[in-house]
């Protein structure tokens, strides 16, 4: 049985980041924003809930599916990728990996609730759970995380609103060794010219300067919004040329 949960009225519009939900526990409603990843982490089902039952949430199979195709092209095995999954949360992006044939995938994650609820829900998704600023890795977690020697990177739904800073997305991109996958979904808003997140510039130069081989993108829906309207974000696949 799921959580007695409620969303706005439709008829009032709110920034992605700004977006909240209340729900029903034994001390009354208590309202939560979407971005209070730590909250909604705590309560066990609430993720999926909300985001994949209640606003159809489909990018971790998407973005797998799009990785399956590339990988398909390339004549290339899922399962000799080795995978640093970024903004990790609870496992769902894992979970697909898995289903997908990866067999070994690392999370990273700045939250320490993220980590406790990929433990929970999903315990056999990942080889191991890293917990850390990766903006701000001692030698011992650089040269740890270093020893996977990680072939690909996935991170999804997780930059262009702070919680992934550029920095902090490039650190990871150069932990990856050159030749390796890069799966990305970011919403259309952070790839114009107008973009305060950093993201269009970073990817920009990362094609010009070729540390990025884009082998494909699409925009695709990623959720709906709580005015039920679709929020679309465009999903890349790329090949590591070169560190960032």
């Amino acid at each position: 049985m799921g959580h007695r949960i409620a969303l706005p009225e439709p008829t009032r519009n709110y920034d992605q980041d700004a977006e909240w939900f209340v729900i029903e526990t034994t001390n009354g409603w208590r309202e939560i924003k979407f971005h209070d990843y730590a909250a909604i982490f705590e309560i066990p089902g609430l993720y999926e809930q909300l985001f994949y039952d209640t606003l159809c949430c489909d990018s971790p199979r998407f973005m797998c599916e799009f990785l399956a195709e590339r990988l398909l092209e390339a004549g290339e095995n899922p399962g000799r990728l080795r995978v640093l999954d970024l903004g990790a949360g609870n496992g769902i992006m894992g979970e697909e990996l898995a289903k997908l044939g990866v067999d070994l995938a690392v999370a990273a994650d700045i939250l320490p609730e993220a980590a406790e609820a990929a433990k929970r829900d999903r315990p056999e998704v990942y080889r191991d759970y890293h917990v850390l600023d990766l903006t701000a890795l001692t030698a011992e977690q650089r040269g740890s995380l270093r020893e996977y020697r990680f072939n690909a990177l996935t991170c999804i739904a997780a930059v262009g609103f702070g919680d992934i800073p550029p920095e902090c997305y490039r650190a990871a991109y150069n932990l990856v060794e050159d030749g390796g996958w890069i799966v990305l979904n970011i919403k259309k808003d952070f790839l114009t010219d107008e973009d305060p997140s950093g993201f269009a510039a970073l990817l920009r130069d990362a094609v010009h300067h070729n540390a990025l081989e884009v082998a494909g993108s699409r925009v695709y829906q990623h959720r709906l919004a709580t005015n039920r309207e679709p929020l679309h974000y465009t999903g890349f696949i790329g090949r590591k040329r070169a560190d960032l």
